[in-house]
This record gives C-alpha cells, sequence and structure tokens, in this order.
C-alpha cells in the first residue's frame, strides 16, 4: 500500500475539494466543500455531545435517498450551516441533483453539512463564514492538491492549545482501489502525547512521518488541559472518508462509523460533551456492478479492508492537518503551531 498521488482525499475518482477563507482580523474563519459531480452513495456516523449538522438523516439506510452530490464542512458553528443554501443553488444551477420534475433544472441537490465552534476566535462573534462563501468553495473545487493547514474550515480551527486546520491523505490499496480522508481537527483533546509526539505520526505509510523526533520542548503554556479562549471549550472534528470500491448504504455508513477508530488513534479524548464529532462515508462508484453489502458473507474481507484502511488514512490526515497548520495571533494571545509548539520535532528543516 502506498499514500496515491496527492496523498489526498481527491485520488479517489469523482472527488473534487474547493476552499475558502477569511483570516484578516477579526476574521478566522473558513468553508471547505467537498464536491461530488457523478453523485456518491453516502453514510454518517455522529459521536460527539454537540454536534452541527444539516441533512444528516436522510443518508441512513433505511431512508429512499440515494446518494449526494456535496458535502460542506464549515466554520461558524450552526450559523455556518446557511453555507449549504449557496451550495445547493449553484448545484441547481447546473442541474445537479435529485431530480423531481421534467425541466432541465428541476432538481433538488443533496448536500449534508457539518460544522465547527470557531467563533469569535479571530476576534469578534459575528466575523463567520458568510452564506455565499459555499457557493465561492464549490466554484474553485478541482481535483489537485488539497490546500492544508489553515485553509477552508480549518482557518479558525485548533486542538487544545495549539492550531488545528484541515488535513487530508490517501491510500491505494493492493487491488488498486483507493480510500481517502479529509478532516478539519477542531478538538478538545490533544493531538499530541505528553511527550510530545503526535499520536498518529505511528500510523503512517512507510518513511511519511519518519522525519519527526520527539521534541525537547516542554508544552506549550495552556497544554495540555487548558484552553487559549477562556470560558468553556467548544470544538469538533469533522471529516469525510471516501472510497471508489463501490458500497451500498448500510455498507457506506459503517465505513463512517469505523473512520472514528481514526479519531481515537490521533485525538486524546474524542467525542467529548464539548464535541460534535461527526464523519461521513462516501463511495464514489458509479457503474452498474452490485455494490458490497454488510449481510453478504462473502464481502466481509473486502470490506474490512476498506473500513481499515478509512480509519488509518484519518489518522494520516490528522497528523497533516497539524504538521500544516501555522501560529496566528488572536485577541486572547498566540495560538501557536505544533511546528512553532514543538521545533525540535524537525531536525532536517
Amino acid at each position: 500500500m502506498q499514500p496515491g498521488p496527492h496523498s489526498a482525499i481527491t485520488d479517489v475518482p469523482g472527488i473534487l475539494v474547493g476552499q475558502v477563507e477569511r483570516m484578516d482580523p477579526p476574521y478566522l474563519t473558513g468553508t471547505t466543500v467537498v464536491h461530488v459531480p457523478g453523485t456518491a452513495v453516502a453514510g454518517v456516523d455522529v459521536r460527539g455531545g454537540a454536534p452541527g449538522t444539516r441533512e444528516t438523516d436522510l443518508l441512513a439506510p433505511v431512508n429512499s435517498n440515494g446518494g449526494v452530490n456535496a458535502i460542506v464542512l464549515t466554520g461558524g458553528s450552526a450559523f455556518g450551516l446557511d453555507t449549504a443554501g449557496s451550495v445547493m443553488r449553484w448545484l441547481e444551477e447546473r442541474g445537479e441533483g435529485v431530480r423531481v420534475g421534467q425541466g432541465e433544472y428541476d432538481v433538488v441537490p443533496i448536500v449534508p453539512t457539518a460544522v465547527i465552534f470557531d467563533l469569535a476566535r479571530g476576534g469578534d462573534f459575528k466575523a463567520r463564514p458568510e452564506p455565499s462563501w459555499g457557493a465561492d468553495a464549490i466554484a474553485a473545487a478541482t481535483d489537485g492538491p488539497v490546500a492544508l493547514g489553515n485553509h477552508g474550515a480549518g482557518a479558525g480551527a485548533r486542538a487544545r492549545s495549539l492550531k488545528g486546520g484541515v488535513g487530508s491523505a490517501s491510500v491505494r490499496l493492493d487491488d488498486g482501489t483507493t480510500v481517502g480522508a479529509l478532516v478539519i481537527v477542531n478538538a478538545a483533546g490533544s493531538t499530541v502525547d505528553a511527550d510530545g509526539n503526535l499520536y498518529g505520526a505511528r500510523l503512517g505509510l512507510g518513511d511519511e512521518f519518519a522525519h519527526l523526533r520527539t521534541p525537547v520542548e516542554p508544552p506549550p503554556p495552556f497544554a495540555p488541559g487548558r484552553n487559549v479562549i477562556p470560558g468553556p471549550s467548544m470544538n469538533t472534528v469533522i471529516a469525510v472518508v471516501a472510497t471508489d470500491v463501490p458500497l451500498d448504504k448500510a455498507a457506506t455508513q459503517r465505513m463512517a462509523m469505523v473512520a472514528h477508530d481514526g479519531l481515537a488513534r490521533a485525538i486524546d479524548p474524542i467525542h467529548t460533551l464539548v464535541d460534535g464529532d461527526s464523519i461521513f462515508g462516501l463511495s464514489t462508484r458509479t457503474s452498474d456492478e452490485p455494490r458490497l453489502s454488510v449481510t453478504d458473507p462473502t464481502a466481509l474481507g473486502q470490506l474490512e479492508t476498506v473500513y481499515a484502511a478509512g480509519a488509518r488514512t484519518l489518522s494520516r490526515a490528522i497528523v497533516h492537518a497539524m504538521l500544516n497548520a501555522e501560529s496566528v495571533e488572536t485577541e486572547a494571545g498566540t495560538i501557536p503551531s505544533y511546528r512553532d509548539a514543538y521545533p525540535s520535532a524537525f531536525p532536517t528543516d
């Protein structure tokens, strides 16, 4: 197994990613859109105690919806859910969505959404994503490399006392299929252990993270149990895990469920009452070949391989988010990046 060409979710055929962010004071927030022009079978699993989501019930295997057109991951807490509306309008103008009439544009786009809490991170509670940011992000979507760190919904993200951000990774399995993940790391928990090592780095493919060393610096001022922003911690890790293996709705939901193991291996604690941790699963294969089902005993081996790859790829994506995040200055002080907090972890830089 090895990473795909971009080591990003865009290595999965049929996946495009677009992002917008604003980081000039008092803004520190953004929006990320995963666009699937050919649609994708989708599932979701929500385990955090404070989720902010839209259009997730229809992804349940017992409901009739057959697929999605895009997934929105955004800052702004519940206010950020408004960005999905402009994504829907952008898709409608192109005839993408569930067909409900005879007209070319008689469609209802399906755009599930999840948010992180980043309100006032840049200094102003009302400096949050505008509804139009969703359309701006999907219009910019490509199948190329994904900008990591302080981009898109990762602009205002933090992981306990360190700067969080957007991360992505992929793996090409031995049979030629691909699994990819994209994550917004905005956790109440920590991504580093007591020695300053990134929890998820041990799961790298080959020498992916071999350049990292155990740092000699002490933990940053607010680690490990306190937050830079005064008051209760409000966070959330949101992610998309995708594959080109043909999965039915139940199998896709199961992929999202197992992917939470990837969060647990890279963040501690996870799924707290102040996190809204939510993961979407996507199967982009649109051919007529039979889809794998969790009730088919002959499919179990392939399913377990894909699920394990999804969880591990998500852990790797979290590491890439932390390695690419950059320190930011806020009214409450500096939110240091992992690189700035632990420079000795990078002896070859």
